[in-house]
């Protein structure tokens, strides 16, 4: 990821070669470096630049630093394309964007109805049904699922955040992606539902 454009590292399956996403307002969004060979470091010198000010408590860089890490952990070991958090100058983070390619789907089952048999028939902790609907994206034809979902679904913890996710099915190729907004501050579903759809129609794959 790159700002204002951000890209992915190479992929081994397809003949495409990066995967690229806008970010809004990229000031507000720090890029996680998936390719950092000392992520604690890297996540350190993030917080560093994150706060403006000398006199910044050092709890709080570590604190943003200790986020930061966990969350390039869950993309790491995800198999991110790309991810980044929403992270305003001076302050903690807000959301939590990934986007990866979905590995094993066989190719009779990349159409929408077995992605929406699966989202329906996903496991939680979720606090009510998700909300499912399908929409066109300039990468291909998507399903969109919004749900209270856990920060990571394949940990045995975490929190439970609010997330919209799109599940997209790119016409140029056989593959399926997930591209998925996560947030803990459930008053700005409204915002940042939006800003996931935003996120979403500027994936592309080059």
């Amino acid at each position: 990821m790159n700002t204002p454009e951000t890209t992915a590292a190479t992929v081994g399956r397809t003949d495409w070669h990066e995967c690229r996403v806008m970010l809004p307002a990229p000031h507000n969004w720090l890029v996680l470096d998936l390719t950092a060979e000392k992520p604690e470091e890297w996540a350190r010198a993030a917080a560093d630049e994150h706060f403006s000010a000398d006199d910044t408590p050092a709890d709080w860089r570590e604190a943003f630093a200790e986020d930061v890490l966990w969350y390039w952990a869950v993309a790491a070991r995800q198999k991110a394309l790309c991810a980044a958090v929403l992270a305003p100058q001076d302050g903690g983070v807000a959301a939590f964007y990934c986007v990866r390619e979905l590995g094993g789907v066989p190719a009779e089952s990349l159409r929408l109805d077995v992605l929406r048999a699966e989202a329906e028939a996903a496991e939680g902790p979720f606090f009510r049904p998700p909300e499912i609907t399908e929409v066109e994206l300039p990468l291909g034809a998507a399903l969109r699922v919004h749900r209270l979902e856990p920060t990571d679904p394949e940990a045995d913890s975490g929190n439970v955040l609010e997330g919209v996710a799109h599940y997209v099915l790119p016409r140029a190729y056989p593959t399926a992606l997930e591209c998925r907004l996560l947030w803990g501050a459930l008053g700005l579903g409204e915002e940042l539902g939006k800003m996931a759809d935003e996120l979403a129609n500027s994936v592309r794959l080059v």
